[in-house]
This record gives structure tokens, sequence and C-alpha cells, in this order.
């Protein structure tokens, strides 16, 4: 009995050593973010000189655009859209993968209850006559399982689960950025449509006008025919491109129901006056160094390279010897009214090792295909951060190059209208013909069009470059 104990107080005292042992190795590399050679400057090349003293993080999309019932569209998105709902899902396989992932690092403790009876011929008593024997057996007991992980296989499979629920919840954040941005521009194209479709009614309803004055001077001799038909043919392409803008107006707000999860149907939206680009407030852009820690995209790659540094441990503890613990405690009779007792006890410890002697070079390829996947990622990485700042540096360029434009089309919509007049002018004092008043209309109203097109591009662009910069309202604390 006293062997037992002492046996029994070695083999605790062995696993305490043991355990300590397996928290403090773990082959296989440890990560730090790779060195991808490229020399990042302290201020974005395009960004403006002066800057906001507010920070992108502080921001919300509807403080960004301040537009009536984009609050509502933006709630709507985050409740109901699918894409953003099947991302959070892909959330939760990654956290039940953890946790399947870790339970490895437990004891596996399982209870086994079995009863048993047994018939069996006993043979040679008498001959030719046959005789059996019936037994029962009953069984309770609890068994026990744990592996020693003595060079850190299940902690580095840990972590490269943890970092795949990281890329996954960074996966959610892309998603969620992209989905809400898509829903902002195209709100804000059904805006701009709705100017658009505005300067078509009112040149539609300017040429009726100037129809029926033509037809005045055409009745008492002022003007010929000619003009009449031009006119007419005027008004007629006016009113065709009415229809145009309102199909477009269509699809974009079917398009915007489907963002918020309900089925295509027309969404009321606010007229975009050329007043509000000119009041919307600068979008600061930061510094180049912080966007590897806001861009939802460049953290996920990064993720995923801890996932496959974390493989590249456990591709090399598999070359090493496995060994396990195993354990059971329990009763064992033939009588179920003697089961619990002293005399029915069994129980057993073993350990046993597992160590790999030939495989072929199975193992060590595992291993080097773990390395040649880390550095495939380390590639994926670098481009993911390298087009994160050719989205910033195009998005800061396009900006400051179509406020420059807005500029120039100012100027010409200021100058068709004086033209527009003056040309109305005297066509009624009978110093020019229709042709000129025709053209200087059409002059006005294109230019009253391209306005608002460089409005949708300036707005368009002012989304992505958010989106580029990673978003706004403080996601990280959002997505968790």
């Amino acid at each position: 009995m006293m062997k037992v104990r002492h046996l029994g107080g070695l083999i605790l005292f062995l696993t305490a050593m043991l355990f300590w042992l397996c928290s403090c190795v773990k082959v296989g590399p440890d990560y730090a973010r790779p060195d991808i050679n490229v020399k990042v400057p302290s201020n974005y090349i395009n960004a403006p000189q002066k800057g906001s003293g507010t920070t992108l993080e502080q921001l919300q999309w509807w403080e960004l655009f301040p537009c009536p019932g984009l609050k509502q569209i933006i709630n709507q998105v985050r409740a109901r859209n699918w894409d953003i709902k099947q991302a959070a899902q892909r959330v939760m396989e990654a956290q039940a993968r953890l946790r399947n992932t870790h339970a490895n690092r437990f004891p596996w403790v399982t209870l086994e209850a079995n009863a048993q009876r047994q018939e069996r011929p006993v043979i040679g008593i008498m001959p030719g006559k046959s005789f059996s024997t019936t037994t029962d057996t009953f069984l309770l007991s609890a068994a026990a399982s744990y592996e020693l992980d003595l060079w850190g296989r299940l902690a580095r499979a840990d972590e490269a689960a943890a970092a795949e629920l990281l890329r996954a919840e960074e996966n959610l954040r892309t998603v969620q950025l992209s989905v809400e941005a898509e829903a902002v521009t195209q709100y804000l194209k059904l805006g701009i449509l709705k100017r658009r479709l505005y300067i078509a009614q009112k040149r539609a309803e300017n040429y009726r006008k100037t129809l029926k004055a033509i037809e005045s001077r055409y009745e008492i001799g002022l003007t010929p025919l000619l003009e009449v038909k031009k006119a007419k043919s005027a008004l007629s392409q006016a009113e065709a491109a009415i229809p145009l803008v309102r199909a477009e107006i269509a699809r974009t707000a079917q398009f915007l129901s489907l963002l918020v999860g309900e089925y295509p149907r027309p969404m009321r939206g606010f007229p975009i006056t050329r007043d509000y680009v000119a009041g919307l407030k600068q979008i600061p852009a930061g510094l180049p160094s912080t966007l590897l820690l806001r861009r939802p995209d460049v953290k996920a790659a990064e993720a995923t390279l801890r996932a496959l540094n974390a493989r590249i441990g456990v591709a090399r503890a598999e070359r090493f010897p496995r060994i396990s613990l195993t354990g059971a405690y329990g009763y064992s009779s033939s009588e179920l009214d003697l089961l619990i007792g002293p005399g029915s006890r069994l129980w057993n410890i073993a350990a046993g090792l597992i160590q790999p002697i030939f495989d072929a070079g199975k193992l060590k390829a595992a291993e080097q295909a773990a390395i040649a996947q880390y550095n495939e990622g380390v590639a994926q990485y670098a481009r993911t951060v390298l087009n994160a700042f050719l989205e910033v540096e195009n998005a800061l360029a396009t900006r400051r190059e179509e406020l420059e434009r807005r500029k120039t089309v100012l100027k010409y919509v200021q100058e068709a209208r004086a033209a527009e007049k003056l040309a109305n002018k005297r066509y009624r004092r009978g110093l020019t013909d229709y042709l000129n008043l025709l053209d200087s209309q059409r002059t006005r109203y294109r230019a009253e069009d391209s306005l608002a097109l460089v409005d949708l591009a300036i707005l368009t662009n002012r989304v992505a470059l958010i989106r580029a910069l990673g978003g706004g309202w403080n996601m990280q604390e959002k997505a968790r």
C-alpha cells in the first residue's frame, strides 16, 4: 500500500513538473509584424496643409453628411443587411472553433456505466452432456486522458484559432464599412438625382414658355415657321430626358432598399442643393502610420499572418514526441448490490509516448508547407497595406482636383446663366435669332447638370475617402 502511495505521489510530482514545462516551451516562431520594406511618409502626399482638429474616430456618418433621414438608413443597414448578418455568423463560428480548440488543452473526462450478462458453455464435465454458466458484470468508472503539451502544439493551435477569430471580427468590420459606405453613396446619389430631375423639369418648363412666346410671334408674323419647329423639337428633347432620370432614381432607390434588407421599392430622398457641398466640413486624413491600425482589411490580413505563423509551430511540434496521460477509477462487480464497495474498486494510471520514426518526410514537408503559406500571407499583407495607402492617396488627390473643378464649373454656371438672360432679352427685341437663344438655354442647363454631377463626384469621393481611412464612429467599439 505504501508503494502505491509513493508511486502516486511521484506521478503527481512528475505531472506538475510537466505542466510547468508545458507552460514554458513552445516550438515555432513567435509572431512579429513583418517589415514590408516600404518607406511611409510622415504625412499623406495629397493631404491638405491645414487639417481639422477633429479626428475621424469622433465622427459618425450622419455627422459627416448632414442629411435628413441618413441616420435612419444607417441604422436599418446595421440591423437588417444580410451581408452583415452573414459576416456576423462567421464571427460566431470562429468563436465556437476557438472554444473547441482551447478545450484540447484540458483533460478529457468520461463516465462509463456498463451492465452485461454472458452465457458460456462448460465443456468436459460429463460426456454427452452440455452445461453452461451465466455471469453478470457491472461496471461504473470514470476515465480521464490528457495530452502533455510539451512542445506547445496545442498552445500554437490555440493562438491560430484566436487569430482566426480576430480575422473574422475584422472581416465583419470590413463588410459593415463597405455596406454602409455603399448605402450612404446611394442615398447621396438619390439626392443628386432629385436635383437633376428638378433641373430637367425646369428645362422643359422653360422650353414650353419659350415655345409659347415663339408661337405668339409667329402668329403676328415676327417669327418664321422654322423657329417654331425648332422650339418644338427642343421641347420634345427636354421632355424625353425626364423619364431617363426618373428611371435612374427608381434603380437607385431599389438598390438602396436591398441594402437595408427590404423589398425593392421607391424611397424618399431629399434634393441636394448646390450649396450643400460648400457647407461640408473637411474630412481629417490623419497620419499614414495610423492607417494600419484603423483599416479593418489590413488588420484582417495581419490576423491571417498571426494564424499562419502559429500553424508553423503546430506543424513543427508534430515532429516531436507526444506524451499522454490516462487514468481510470471506478468499480466492477458481478453483483449489483456489491458494486460500490472497497472490494470492487479498480483504478489505473498510464503514460504513453508516441514518437514518429519514419514517415518518408511527411511531417517535414507539412512544416515547409506551413512556412510557405506564411510567406504567401506576408505577400498578401504587403499588397493589402500598399493598396490601403493607394486608396487614401487617390481619394485625397481626387478630392483636391474635384474641388478645383467645382470652382470652374461654378463660373461656367454663372456665365451660362448671364448669357441665357442676355440672349433672351436680345431675342425679344428682335436683335438675334432663336438659334442663339436655344444654344444659350442648352448651355445653361448643361452647366447646371454638370454642377450636379460634379457635386455627386465630390460626395462619392468623400465616402470613398472615409472608407479608405477605415471609417469613422469608432468602429472598434461598434464591432464589439
